[in-house]
């Protein structure tokens, strides 16, 4: 016979996943993550179509939040994150998601585990995969969550009510440093890079270094298949030198590939993550890149435009563009991050149970 967990569906920025109360599943680590391959693709043994499942065979759409009261005093919601590997009946969770992150007040407030307030609620939120908090702010008139608004977010279509993210002392939440290798850049294979960590590990590089403009679409990109086994060897490599180990079934850290500006934004990107091209670009790897813009003589000097002491930041990105707002200092060469702002939209998709 079949079971059921409930769950609700939700798109956060340019994701979309399912989101769990924790204590609808199991404490078992191993139980728990084969109950969410099951419910995601169908099968242990993984389908890329996902198609007896209910993820969307992307890796956008292959993801997982479980959220619950924080057992921390300085925090509200406890926030655990699952990326489902499309196709291969494997899950990781050495990375968060900053789009799905966009859904967790939401889920919590149409739960009934958060109180709303009345005009705004926030919530301090305890990111359980990286460690670091995220102070998130959404619209409530009358005590209810409004998913109806007027932002515009690029690789979303139309607009929708605006969800304020915060995030608090993210430098290094995975690989224990900003530049956890100890170097604004490193070379590996012949190509210079930017190792950093701001929420997210990254692997920063020009693009001219593999012949490239830098605007190319997804789907050149992901047909150069020599390209993307250079990328995949200095990858693996490069896991290693972030404190991440062997990182052949991870998906960190992600290749930054980066260019300049084409639309008056700081720096143009594309992002592999790490087998496929992102249609637009992730939150956090998003602020991890505007991070490298501001390292002294990292892989991003010579590229970017923006003036030293500005604190707005637009990444061009296949869709369009993200802004991340970085209050920070620097002093004797060494950078302070002491806040890392930007908005993102989510919207309610279903609910009811999901059957495995």
């Amino acid at each position: 016979m079949q079971k059921s967990v409930p769950y609700m569906q939700i798109r956060g920025g340019s994701s979309k996943g399912l989101f769990f109360q924790a204590k609808d599943l199991p404490t078992n680590e191993i139980e728990r993550n084969e109950i969410i391959i099951r419910i995601m693709e169908g099968s242990l043994l993984g389908d890329s179509r996902q198609i007896d499942g209910l993820g969307g065979a992307n890796s956008l759409t292959s993801k997982v939040a479980i959220v619950s009261p924080s057992i921390l005093p300085e925090a509200d919601l406890d926030y655990f994150f699952i990326q489902v590997v499309v196709g291969k009946g494997l899950v990781s969770a050495n990375q968060t998601c900053g789009n799905i992150l966009a859904g967790v007040l939401p889920f919590a407030l149409e739960s009934g585990m958060f109180p709303a307030q009345n005009g705004l609620t926030k919530a301090k939120i305890n990111i359980v995969n990286t460690g670091g908090i995220c102070e998130v702010e959404v619209q409530t008139p009358n005590r209810i969550i409004t998913y109806e608004g007027s932002t515009k977010m690029d690789g979303v279509m139309g607009t929708a009510a605006p969800i304020l993210c915060n995030y608090l002392d993210s430098e290094g939440s995975t690989c224990g440093a900003l530049l956890p290798t100890g170097n604004a850049i490193d070379v590996i294979d012949n190509i210079p890079l930017t190792c950093i960590d701001n929420g997210m590990p990254l692997v920063i590089m020009r693009a001219s270094d593999f012949d490239l403009v830098g605007d190319e679409s997804k789907e050149v990109l992901e047909s150069n298949e020599a390209l993307k086994s250079k990328i995949e060897i200095i990858r693996l490599q490069a896991g290693l030198k972030m404190n991440l180990g062997d990182v052949k079934n991870q998906t960190i850290p992600k290749m930054c590939l980066i260019s300049p500006p084409k639309a008056g934004g700081v720096v143009n990107s594309r992002m592999f993550i790490p087998h496929v091209v992102h249609e637009a670009i992730g939150v956090l790897a998003a602020v991890t890149l505007a991070s490298a813009c501001i390292v002294p003589n990292s892989i991003c000097s010579g590229v970017v435009v923006f003036e030293r002491n500005e604190n707005q930041f637009s990444i061009e990105h296949p869709s369009g563009e993200f802004t991340v707002n970085l209050e920070y200092d620097i002093e004797r060469q060494e950078i302070n991050i002491k806040k890392s702002g930007l908005i993102r939209t989510a919207r309610l998709l279903s609910k009811g149970e999901a059957y495995y």
